[in-house]
Protein backbone atom coordinates (compact mmCIF):
# COMPACT_ATOMS: atom_id res chain seq x y z
CA UNK A 1 0.00 0.00 0.00
CA UNK A 2 2.93 2.34 0.59
CA UNK A 3 3.99 1.84 -3.03
CA UNK A 4 0.47 2.64 -4.22
CA UNK A 5 -0.37 5.59 -1.99
CA UNK A 6 2.99 7.09 -1.13
CA UNK A 7 4.24 7.71 2.40
CA UNK A 8 2.05 10.68 3.30
CA UNK A 9 -1.31 9.25 2.25
CA UNK A 10 -0.39 5.81 3.54
CA UNK A 11 0.00 7.28 7.02
CA UNK A 12 -3.56 8.62 6.81
CA UNK A 13 -4.78 5.29 5.47
CA UNK A 14 -3.03 3.31 8.19
CA UNK A 15 -4.32 5.62 10.92
CA UNK A 16 -7.92 4.93 9.84
CA UNK A 17 -7.52 1.33 11.01
CA UNK A 18 -6.97 2.57 14.54
CA UNK A 19 -10.36 4.27 14.48
CA UNK A 20 -13.53 2.42 15.50
CA UNK A 21 -15.57 0.95 12.66
CA UNK A 22 -18.91 2.51 11.74
CA UNK A 23 -22.28 0.77 11.62
CA UNK A 24 -25.13 1.17 9.17
CA UNK A 25 -28.67 0.09 8.45
CA UNK A 26 -30.79 0.53 5.35
CA UNK A 27 -34.53 1.10 5.48
CA UNK A 28 -36.48 -1.54 3.59
CA UNK A 29 -38.70 0.72 1.49
CA UNK A 30 -40.36 -2.38 0.08
CA UNK A 31 -42.16 -2.58 3.45
CA UNK A 32 -42.11 0.89 4.97
CA UNK A 33 -41.69 4.40 3.59
CA UNK A 34 -38.56 6.27 4.60
CA UNK A 35 -40.48 9.07 6.33
CA UNK A 36 -42.71 6.64 8.23
CA UNK A 37 -39.75 4.67 9.54
CA UNK A 38 -37.84 7.76 10.62
CA UNK A 39 -40.89 8.94 12.51
CA UNK A 40 -41.16 5.69 14.51
CA UNK A 41 -37.48 4.70 14.67
CA UNK A 42 -36.13 4.22 18.20
CA UNK A 43 -32.53 4.66 16.99
CA UNK A 44 -30.30 7.71 16.70
CA UNK A 45 -29.71 7.81 12.94
CA UNK A 46 -27.57 10.03 10.72
CA UNK A 47 -27.75 9.84 6.90
CA UNK A 48 -25.14 8.02 4.83
CA UNK A 49 -24.34 10.53 2.05
CA UNK A 50 -24.34 8.12 -0.89
CA UNK A 51 -27.50 6.13 -0.01
CA UNK A 52 -30.97 7.65 0.07
CA UNK A 53 -32.30 5.10 2.56
CA UNK A 54 -29.08 4.33 4.46
CA UNK A 55 -28.17 5.57 7.93
CA UNK A 56 -25.38 5.30 10.46
CA UNK A 57 -26.41 4.10 13.90
CA UNK A 58 -24.50 4.11 17.16
CA UNK A 59 -22.66 0.94 18.14
CA UNK A 60 -24.53 0.30 21.39
CA UNK A 61 -28.04 0.51 19.90
CA UNK A 62 -28.23 -3.12 18.68
CA UNK A 63 -30.96 -2.80 16.01
CA UNK A 64 -30.84 -6.58 15.51
CA UNK A 65 -32.53 -6.89 18.91
CA UNK A 66 -35.63 -4.86 18.09
CA UNK A 67 -39.02 -6.16 16.86
CA UNK A 68 -38.71 -3.97 13.76
CA UNK A 69 -35.76 -6.10 12.64
CA UNK A 70 -37.97 -9.19 12.82
CA UNK A 71 -40.60 -7.32 10.81
CA UNK A 72 -38.04 -6.77 8.05
CA UNK A 73 -38.21 -2.98 8.21
CA UNK A 74 -34.45 -2.58 7.75
CA UNK A 75 -31.29 -4.47 6.88
CA UNK A 76 -28.09 -4.09 8.89
CA UNK A 77 -25.35 -3.38 6.35
CA UNK A 78 -21.88 -1.89 6.19
CA UNK A 79 -22.24 1.67 4.77
CA UNK A 80 -19.82 1.36 1.82
CA UNK A 81 -21.51 -1.90 0.79
CA UNK A 82 -24.69 0.06 0.04
CA UNK A 83 -23.03 2.05 -2.76
CA UNK A 84 -22.99 -0.53 -5.63
CA UNK A 85 -26.79 -0.92 -5.84
CA UNK A 86 -27.25 2.86 -5.77
CA UNK A 87 -25.10 3.06 -8.90
CA UNK A 88 -27.09 0.29 -10.59
CA UNK A 89 -30.04 2.73 -10.84
CA UNK A 90 -32.71 0.05 -10.62
CA UNK A 91 -36.24 1.01 -11.61
CA UNK A 92 -39.52 -0.83 -10.92
CA UNK A 93 -40.37 -3.37 -13.60
CA UNK A 94 -36.80 -4.11 -14.69
CA UNK A 95 -35.09 -7.49 -14.90
CA UNK A 96 -32.13 -7.55 -12.53
CA UNK A 97 -29.46 -10.14 -11.72
CA UNK A 98 -27.37 -10.29 -8.57
CA UNK A 99 -24.73 -12.73 -9.77
CA UNK A 100 -22.82 -13.32 -6.50
CA UNK A 101 -25.65 -12.64 -4.10
CA UNK A 102 -25.14 -14.31 -0.69
CA UNK A 103 -25.83 -13.36 2.03
CA UNK A 104 -28.36 -11.07 0.32
CA UNK A 105 -27.81 -7.51 1.54
CA UNK A 106 -27.48 -6.10 -1.95
CA UNK A 107 -30.24 -8.40 -3.26
CA UNK A 108 -32.71 -6.99 -0.75
CA UNK A 109 -31.58 -3.46 -1.65
CA UNK A 110 -32.33 -4.20 -5.32
CA UNK A 111 -35.70 -5.69 -4.35
CA UNK A 112 -36.68 -2.53 -2.48
CA UNK A 113 -35.97 -0.47 -5.58
CA UNK A 114 -38.02 -2.82 -7.77
CA UNK A 115 -41.01 -2.35 -5.41
CA UNK A 116 -42.34 -5.81 -6.20
CA UNK A 117 -42.38 -5.22 -9.96
CA UNK A 118 -40.18 -6.90 -12.57
CA UNK A 119 -37.87 -9.86 -11.96
CA UNK A 120 -34.99 -10.28 -9.53
CA UNK A 121 -32.74 -13.30 -10.11
CA UNK A 122 -30.24 -13.91 -7.33
CA UNK A 123 -27.49 -16.49 -7.64
CA UNK A 124 -24.69 -17.82 -5.52
CA UNK A 125 -22.40 -20.71 -6.34
CA UNK A 126 -21.94 -21.73 -2.69
CA UNK A 127 -24.81 -23.92 -1.49
CA UNK A 128 -23.92 -23.36 2.17
CA UNK A 129 -24.40 -19.60 1.77
CA UNK A 130 -27.69 -19.78 -0.13
CA UNK A 131 -29.63 -20.54 3.07
CA UNK A 132 -28.77 -17.11 4.47
CA UNK A 133 -29.67 -15.54 1.13
CA UNK A 134 -33.12 -17.15 1.13
CA UNK A 135 -33.78 -16.19 4.74
CA UNK A 136 -32.89 -12.53 4.15
CA UNK A 137 -35.15 -12.35 1.09
CA UNK A 138 -38.00 -13.84 3.12
CA UNK A 139 -37.34 -11.60 6.14
CA UNK A 140 -37.57 -8.46 4.01
CA UNK A 141 -40.74 -9.67 2.28
CA UNK A 142 -39.41 -9.97 -1.28
CA UNK A 143 -42.11 -11.29 -3.64
CA UNK A 144 -40.45 -11.30 -7.05
CA UNK A 145 -37.12 -13.10 -6.53
CA UNK A 146 -35.86 -16.33 -8.07
CA UNK A 147 -32.96 -17.96 -6.21
CA UNK A 148 -30.37 -20.05 -8.06
CA UNK A 149 -27.39 -22.04 -6.79
CA UNK A 150 -25.60 -22.34 -10.10
CA UNK A 151 -22.31 -21.83 -11.87
CA UNK A 152 -22.70 -18.63 -13.92
CA UNK A 153 -21.59 -20.33 -17.14
CA UNK A 154 -24.61 -22.63 -16.88
CA UNK A 155 -26.95 -19.63 -16.83
CA UNK A 156 -25.89 -18.17 -20.17
CA UNK A 157 -28.25 -20.05 -22.46
CA UNK A 158 -31.39 -19.36 -20.42
CA UNK A 159 -30.56 -15.71 -19.77
CA UNK A 160 -28.75 -14.53 -22.90
CA UNK A 161 -29.53 -10.82 -23.36
CA UNK A 162 -32.23 -10.99 -20.67
CA UNK A 163 -31.26 -8.55 -17.90
CA UNK A 164 -31.56 -4.78 -17.83
CA UNK A 165 -29.18 -4.51 -14.87
CA UNK A 166 -26.55 -6.87 -13.46
CA UNK A 167 -24.64 -6.55 -10.20
CA UNK A 168 -21.30 -8.34 -9.82
CA UNK A 169 -20.24 -8.03 -6.20
CA UNK A 170 -17.22 -10.11 -7.07
CA UNK A 171 -15.37 -12.55 -4.82
CA UNK A 172 -12.10 -10.84 -3.95
CA UNK A 173 -9.09 -10.86 -1.66
CA UNK A 174 -11.04 -8.68 0.78
CA UNK A 175 -8.43 -6.20 1.98
CA UNK A 176 -11.06 -3.50 2.34
CA UNK A 177 -12.80 -5.50 5.08
CA UNK A 178 -9.79 -5.96 7.36
CA UNK A 179 -11.08 -3.42 9.90
CA UNK A 180 -14.58 -4.89 9.94
CA UNK A 181 -13.52 -8.56 9.91
CA UNK A 182 -10.05 -8.99 11.39
CA UNK A 183 -10.04 -12.73 10.70
CA UNK A 184 -9.77 -11.95 6.99
CA UNK A 185 -6.22 -10.74 7.56
CA UNK A 186 -5.16 -14.26 8.41
CA UNK A 187 -6.82 -15.65 5.29
CA UNK A 188 -5.18 -13.22 2.92
CA UNK A 189 -2.30 -14.55 0.82
CA UNK A 190 -0.52 -12.95 -2.09
CA UNK A 191 -1.31 -15.75 -4.51
CA UNK A 192 -5.04 -15.39 -3.80
CA UNK A 193 -5.08 -12.08 -5.69
CA UNK A 194 -4.33 -13.86 -8.96
CA UNK A 195 -6.84 -16.58 -8.22
CA UNK A 196 -9.58 -14.04 -7.59
CA UNK A 197 -8.59 -12.03 -10.67
CA UNK A 198 -9.16 -15.10 -12.85
CA UNK A 199 -12.66 -15.59 -11.38
CA UNK A 200 -13.51 -11.92 -11.78
CA UNK A 201 -12.46 -11.95 -15.43
CA UNK A 202 -14.87 -14.83 -16.11
CA UNK A 203 -17.73 -13.21 -14.19
CA UNK A 204 -17.49 -10.00 -16.20
CA UNK A 205 -17.46 -11.88 -19.51
CA UNK A 206 -20.44 -14.02 -18.45
CA UNK A 207 -22.42 -10.99 -17.31
CA UNK A 208 -21.87 -9.35 -20.71
CA UNK A 209 -23.63 -12.29 -22.38
CA UNK A 210 -26.67 -11.99 -20.11
CA UNK A 211 -27.06 -8.21 -20.40
CA UNK A 212 -29.59 -6.65 -22.76
CA UNK A 213 -28.50 -3.91 -25.21
CA UNK A 214 -28.44 -0.60 -23.37
CA UNK A 215 -28.15 -2.39 -20.04
CA UNK A 216 -25.87 -1.63 -17.12
CA UNK A 217 -23.38 -3.69 -15.12
CA UNK A 218 -22.02 -2.57 -11.77
CA UNK A 219 -18.81 -4.32 -10.77
CA UNK A 220 -17.67 -4.02 -7.17
CA UNK A 221 -15.03 -5.45 -4.87
CA UNK A 222 -13.91 -4.85 -1.29
CA UNK A 223 -10.20 -4.98 -2.10
CA UNK A 224 -7.53 -2.37 -2.87
CA UNK A 225 -5.68 -4.60 -5.36
CA UNK A 226 -5.27 -2.97 -8.82
CA UNK A 227 -5.22 -6.45 -10.38
CA UNK A 228 -8.78 -7.04 -9.17
CA UNK A 229 -10.04 -3.55 -9.89
CA UNK A 230 -8.70 -1.19 -12.58
CA UNK A 231 -6.99 -4.04 -14.43
CA UNK A 232 -10.22 -6.03 -14.66
CA UNK A 233 -12.13 -3.09 -16.12
CA UNK A 234 -9.42 -2.11 -18.60
CA UNK A 235 -9.09 -5.68 -19.87
CA UNK A 236 -12.87 -6.04 -20.14
CA UNK A 237 -13.19 -2.84 -22.17
CA UNK A 238 -10.50 -3.95 -24.62
CA UNK A 239 -12.26 -7.29 -25.13
CA UNK A 240 -15.80 -5.84 -25.24
CA UNK A 241 -15.78 -2.69 -27.40
CA UNK A 242 -19.57 -2.29 -27.11
CA UNK A 243 -19.17 -1.33 -23.45
CA UNK A 244 -18.24 2.00 -21.95
CA UNK A 245 -17.54 3.24 -18.45
CA UNK A 246 -20.16 5.53 -16.94
CA UNK A 247 -18.15 8.00 -14.82
CA UNK A 248 -18.86 7.90 -11.08
CA UNK A 249 -19.02 11.13 -9.12
CA UNK A 250 -18.78 11.74 -5.38
CA UNK A 251 -15.94 9.33 -4.61
CA UNK A 252 -12.20 9.19 -5.24
CA UNK A 253 -11.51 8.30 -8.89
CA UNK A 254 -10.01 5.06 -10.15
CA UNK A 255 -6.27 4.97 -10.71
CA UNK A 256 -5.18 4.31 -14.30
CA UNK A 257 -1.62 5.11 -13.19
CA UNK A 258 -1.63 1.86 -11.22
CA UNK A 259 -1.95 -0.21 -14.42
CA UNK A 260 1.78 -0.92 -14.36
CA UNK A 261 4.37 -3.23 -12.94
CA UNK A 262 4.57 -4.85 -10.43
CA UNK A 263 0.77 -5.12 -10.22
CA UNK A 264 -0.21 -5.27 -13.88
CA UNK A 265 1.33 -5.58 -17.30
CA UNK A 266 2.44 -2.08 -18.25
CA UNK A 267 1.61 -2.53 -21.94
CA UNK A 268 -1.37 -4.83 -21.48
CA UNK A 269 -4.13 -2.29 -22.13
CA UNK A 270 -5.09 0.25 -24.77
CA UNK A 271 -4.77 3.93 -23.97
CA UNK A 272 -8.54 4.27 -24.40
CA UNK A 273 -9.19 1.63 -21.77
CA UNK A 274 -6.66 3.17 -19.39
CA UNK A 275 -8.26 6.59 -19.71
CA UNK A 276 -11.73 5.12 -19.11
CA UNK A 277 -10.63 3.56 -15.82
CA UNK A 278 -10.39 7.06 -14.35
CA UNK A 279 -14.21 7.02 -14.35
CA UNK A 280 -14.34 4.18 -11.84
CA UNK A 281 -14.32 4.89 -8.11
CA UNK A 282 -12.51 3.95 -4.94
CA UNK A 283 -13.97 4.24 -1.47
CA UNK A 284 -11.13 4.76 0.99
CA UNK A 285 -11.56 4.27 4.77
CA UNK A 286 -9.46 7.37 5.45
CA UNK A 287 -11.63 9.56 3.20
CA UNK A 288 -15.16 8.54 4.24
CA UNK A 289 -17.06 6.79 7.01
CA UNK A 290 -17.03 3.27 5.61
CA UNK A 291 -14.79 0.39 4.59
CA UNK A 292 -12.73 0.07 1.41
CA UNK A 293 -14.47 -0.65 -1.89
CA UNK A 294 -13.95 -0.37 -5.65
CA UNK A 295 -16.82 0.45 -8.03
CA UNK A 296 -17.23 0.50 -11.80
CA UNK A 297 -20.34 1.17 -13.88
CA UNK A 298 -20.36 -0.39 -17.36
CA UNK A 299 -22.98 0.37 -20.00
CA UNK A 300 -23.65 -1.70 -23.11
CA UNK A 301 -24.23 0.58 -26.08
CA UNK A 302 -27.37 -0.54 -27.96
CA UNK A 303 -26.76 -2.97 -30.78
CA UNK A 304 -23.03 -2.95 -30.40
CA UNK A 305 -21.59 -6.22 -29.14
CA UNK A 306 -21.58 -9.82 -30.26
CA UNK A 307 -23.45 -10.64 -27.08
CA UNK A 308 -26.03 -7.94 -27.69
CA UNK A 309 -26.55 -8.68 -31.38
CA UNK A 310 -27.86 -12.13 -30.56
CA UNK A 311 -30.00 -11.06 -27.67
CA UNK A 312 -32.93 -9.23 -29.22
CA UNK A 313 -34.83 -12.35 -30.26
CA UNK A 314 -33.93 -14.05 -26.98
CA UNK A 315 -35.24 -11.13 -24.96
CA UNK A 316 -38.41 -10.96 -27.02
CA UNK A 317 -39.22 -14.61 -26.33
CA UNK A 318 -37.88 -14.80 -22.79
CA UNK A 319 -41.31 -14.80 -21.24
CA UNK A 320 -42.78 -17.39 -23.57
CA UNK A 321 -42.76 -20.05 -20.89
CA UNK A 322 -44.20 -17.88 -18.14
CA UNK A 323 -47.90 -17.28 -18.46
CA UNK A 324 -50.10 -15.13 -16.27
CA UNK A 325 -51.28 -17.01 -13.25
CA UNK A 326 -51.60 -17.35 -9.51
CA UNK A 327 -48.86 -18.65 -7.25
CA UNK A 328 -48.04 -19.79 -3.73
CA UNK A 329 -45.17 -21.30 -1.11
CA UNK A 330 -42.01 -23.46 2.64
CA UNK A 331 -38.48 -24.73 2.31
CA UNK A 332 -39.29 -27.09 -0.50
CA UNK A 333 -36.95 -29.82 -1.59
CA UNK A 334 -36.70 -29.48 -5.37
CA UNK A 335 -35.85 -33.17 -5.64
CA UNK A 336 -39.33 -34.10 -4.44
CA UNK A 337 -40.89 -33.94 -7.90
CA UNK A 338 -42.86 -31.06 -9.32
CA UNK A 339 -45.96 -29.86 -11.06
CA UNK A 340 -46.66 -26.57 -12.75
CA UNK A 341 -50.02 -24.83 -12.79
CA UNK A 342 -51.34 -21.49 -13.93
CA UNK A 343 -54.50 -20.83 -11.97
CA UNK A 344 -55.73 -17.68 -13.68
CA UNK A 345 -59.53 -17.63 -14.03
CA UNK A 346 -59.69 -21.02 -12.34
CA UNK A 347 -57.83 -22.78 -15.16
CA UNK A 348 -54.70 -24.90 -15.10
CA UNK A 349 -51.92 -25.08 -17.61
CA UNK A 350 -49.53 -27.95 -18.16
CA UNK A 351 -46.39 -26.00 -18.95
CA UNK A 352 -42.98 -27.45 -18.06
CA UNK A 353 -41.86 -26.79 -14.49
CA UNK A 354 -39.06 -27.48 -12.04
CA UNK A 355 -38.16 -30.85 -10.64
CA UNK A 356 -35.49 -33.48 -10.28
CA UNK A 357 -32.54 -33.04 -7.90
CA UNK A 358 -32.81 -29.31 -7.90
CA UNK A 359 -32.61 -28.85 -11.66
CA UNK A 360 -35.52 -27.76 -13.81
CA UNK A 361 -37.03 -30.36 -16.11
CA UNK A 362 -40.43 -31.08 -17.62
CA UNK A 363 -42.52 -32.96 -15.00
CA UNK A 364 -45.05 -35.71 -15.39
CA UNK A 365 -48.68 -34.87 -14.79
CA UNK A 366 -49.76 -34.68 -11.14
CA UNK A 367 -52.97 -34.60 -9.17
CA UNK A 368 -52.14 -31.73 -6.82
CA UNK A 369 -55.33 -29.76 -6.19
CA UNK A 370 -55.44 -26.00 -5.85
CA UNK A 371 -58.76 -25.99 -4.00
CA UNK A 372 -57.23 -25.65 -0.49
CA UNK A 373 -55.19 -22.66 -1.65
CA UNK A 374 -58.23 -21.08 -3.24
CA UNK A 375 -60.23 -21.61 -0.04
CA UNK A 376 -57.44 -20.06 2.08
CA UNK A 377 -57.19 -17.07 -0.25
CA UNK A 378 -60.93 -16.53 -0.16
CA UNK A 379 -61.04 -16.69 3.62
CA UNK A 380 -57.85 -14.78 4.55
CA UNK A 381 -56.83 -12.46 1.72
CA UNK A 382 -58.60 -9.33 0.45
CA UNK A 383 -56.82 -9.55 -2.86
CA UNK A 384 -54.60 -12.07 -4.56
CA UNK A 385 -51.09 -10.65 -3.98
CA UNK A 386 -49.70 -13.47 -6.08
CA UNK A 387 -52.05 -12.89 -9.03
CA UNK A 388 -50.56 -12.59 -12.51
CA UNK A 389 -47.78 -14.97 -11.48
CA UNK A 390 -47.01 -18.50 -12.55
CA UNK A 391 -47.74 -21.11 -9.91
CA UNK A 392 -44.90 -23.62 -9.64
CA UNK A 393 -45.15 -26.65 -7.34
CA UNK A 394 -42.24 -28.69 -6.02
CA UNK A 395 -44.03 -31.75 -4.77
CA UNK A 396 -46.60 -30.28 -2.38
CA UNK A 397 -44.80 -26.93 -2.00
CA UNK A 398 -46.07 -24.00 -4.06
CA UNK A 399 -44.35 -20.85 -5.30
CA UNK A 400 -45.49 -17.73 -7.15
CA UNK A 401 -42.99 -17.25 -9.96
CA UNK A 402 -42.62 -13.74 -11.43
CA UNK A 403 -43.96 -13.31 -14.97
CA UNK A 404 -41.58 -13.07 -17.88
CA UNK A 405 -39.06 -15.70 -16.78
CA UNK A 406 -37.39 -17.87 -19.40
CA UNK A 407 -37.57 -21.62 -19.00
CA UNK A 408 -35.04 -22.74 -16.39
CA UNK A 409 -34.55 -26.30 -17.58
CA UNK A 410 -31.31 -27.80 -16.29
CA UNK A 411 -30.57 -25.05 -13.77
CA UNK A 412 -30.28 -25.63 -10.03
CA UNK A 413 -33.26 -23.69 -8.71
CA UNK A 414 -33.51 -23.14 -4.95
CA UNK A 415 -36.57 -20.87 -5.06
CA UNK A 416 -38.52 -20.42 -8.32
CA UNK A 417 -40.36 -17.45 -6.80
CA UNK A 418 -42.21 -16.31 -3.68
CA UNK A 419 -42.77 -19.32 -1.43
CA UNK A 420 -46.47 -19.34 -0.54
CA UNK A 421 -47.15 -22.59 1.29
CA UNK A 422 -47.75 -26.32 1.21
CA UNK A 423 -50.70 -28.19 -0.29
CA UNK A 424 -50.77 -31.08 2.15
CA UNK A 425 -53.40 -33.81 2.49
CA UNK A 426 -56.26 -31.67 1.29
CA UNK A 427 -55.35 -28.53 3.23
CA UNK A 428 -53.18 -25.48 2.64
CA UNK A 429 -50.49 -24.48 5.15
CA UNK A 430 -49.31 -20.91 4.55
CA UNK A 431 -45.58 -20.24 4.68
CA UNK A 432 -43.74 -17.74 6.83
CA UNK A 433 -42.49 -16.19 3.58
CA UNK A 434 -46.11 -15.52 2.58
CA UNK A 435 -46.77 -13.71 5.87
CA UNK A 436 -43.61 -11.61 5.53
CA UNK A 437 -44.48 -10.63 1.97
CA UNK A 438 -48.03 -9.54 2.77
CA UNK A 439 -49.27 -6.15 3.94
CA UNK A 440 -51.76 -5.70 6.77
CA UNK A 441 -54.31 -4.26 4.35
CA UNK A 442 -54.19 -7.49 2.29
CA UNK A 443 -55.37 -9.70 5.17
CA UNK A 444 -59.01 -10.17 6.10
CA UNK A 445 -58.07 -11.41 9.58
CA UNK A 446 -55.13 -10.00 11.54
CA UNK A 447 -53.74 -9.11 14.94
CA UNK A 448 -51.59 -5.99 15.31
CA UNK A 449 -49.57 -5.73 18.51
CA UNK A 450 -47.81 -2.55 19.57
CA UNK A 451 -44.03 -2.89 19.76
CA UNK A 452 -44.37 -1.75 23.40
CA UNK A 453 -46.79 -4.59 24.16
CA UNK A 454 -44.94 -7.36 26.03
CA UNK A 455 -46.84 -9.89 23.91
CA UNK A 456 -44.93 -8.74 20.82
CA UNK A 457 -41.65 -10.06 22.23
CA UNK A 458 -43.37 -13.17 23.56
CA UNK A 459 -44.74 -13.87 20.08
CA UNK A 460 -41.24 -13.57 18.59
CA UNK A 461 -40.04 -16.06 21.22
CA UNK A 462 -42.65 -18.58 20.05
CA UNK A 463 -45.02 -18.39 23.02
CA UNK A 464 -48.78 -18.89 22.98
CA UNK A 465 -50.63 -15.62 23.66
CA UNK A 466 -53.87 -14.63 25.32
CA UNK A 467 -55.77 -12.52 22.78
CA UNK A 468 -59.33 -11.26 23.16
CA UNK A 469 -61.66 -11.81 20.22
CA UNK A 470 -62.14 -8.03 20.01
CA UNK A 471 -58.43 -7.67 19.18
CA UNK A 472 -58.71 -9.73 15.99
CA UNK A 473 -58.97 -7.21 13.15
CA UNK A 474 -61.61 -8.19 10.63
CA UNK A 475 -64.50 -6.74 8.66
CA UNK A 476 -67.66 -8.62 9.65
CA UNK A 477 -68.94 -8.19 6.11
CA UNK A 478 -65.93 -10.16 4.83
CA UNK A 479 -64.98 -12.46 7.71
CA UNK A 480 -67.46 -13.19 10.45
CA UNK A 481 -65.38 -15.73 12.35
CA UNK A 482 -62.28 -14.78 14.36
CA UNK A 483 -61.28 -18.45 14.54
CA UNK A 484 -58.42 -19.72 12.40
CA UNK A 485 -55.29 -18.31 10.82
CA UNK A 486 -54.59 -14.61 11.30
CA UNK A 487 -51.72 -12.43 10.17
CA UNK A 488 -49.73 -11.28 13.22
CA UNK A 489 -48.26 -7.80 12.96
CA UNK A 490 -46.17 -5.50 15.14
CA UNK A 491 -47.09 -1.83 14.73
CA UNK A 492 -49.07 -2.91 11.63
CA UNK A 493 -46.09 -4.70 9.99
CA UNK A 494 -46.43 -8.50 9.49
CA UNK A 495 -44.12 -10.81 11.40
CA UNK A 496 -45.82 -14.20 10.96
CA UNK A 497 -48.94 -16.33 11.41
CA UNK A 498 -51.00 -17.34 14.41
CA UNK A 499 -54.10 -19.49 14.91
CA UNK A 500 -56.78 -17.96 17.13
CA UNK A 501 -59.35 -19.99 19.04
CA UNK A 502 -61.32 -19.13 22.20
CA UNK A 503 -59.10 -16.34 23.42
CA UNK A 504 -55.78 -18.05 22.72
CA UNK A 505 -53.39 -17.46 19.83
CA UNK A 506 -51.38 -20.53 18.88
CA UNK A 507 -47.95 -19.37 17.77
CA UNK A 508 -46.89 -20.27 14.21
CA UNK A 509 -43.58 -18.36 14.29
CA UNK A 510 -40.85 -20.65 12.86
CA UNK A 511 -38.48 -22.13 15.48
CA UNK A 512 -35.39 -21.13 13.51
CA UNK A 513 -36.46 -17.47 13.45
CA UNK A 514 -37.31 -17.04 17.12
CA UNK A 515 -35.94 -14.32 19.38
CA UNK A 516 -33.08 -15.61 21.52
Amino acid sequence: MIDLLGNEEFEQFYASYEEPRVFGLRINTGKVARAEFLEKSPFHLTPIPWVSDGFYYQEGERPGKHPYYHAGLYYIQEPSAMAPVELLEVKPGERVLDLCAAPGGKSTQIAAKLQGEGVLVVNDIHSDRVKALVKNLELLGVRNAVVLNEKPERMLTAFQGYFDKILIDAPCSGEGMFRKEEEMMGQWERHSVQEFAAMQRELLAQAAVMLAPGGRIVYSTCTFSPEENEAQIAEFLDKHPAFEVVPIEGFSPGRPDWLREPWCEADGYSSKAKDAVAGTARLWPHKLRGEGHFLAVLRCVDGGSAEASGSASTRGSAGAGAGAGVGVGVGADPSAGAADFVAAAGKRSGRPALRGKGRAEAPPSTGVSLEPLEAFSGELLRSEPFALRRLVCYGEHAYASPPGLPELHGLKVVRPGWYIGALHRGRFEPSHALAMGLRLREAKRALSLASSDERALRYLKGETLEVAESEILRDPKETKAAKGYCLVCIDDHPVGWGKWLDGMLKNEYPPGWRWT
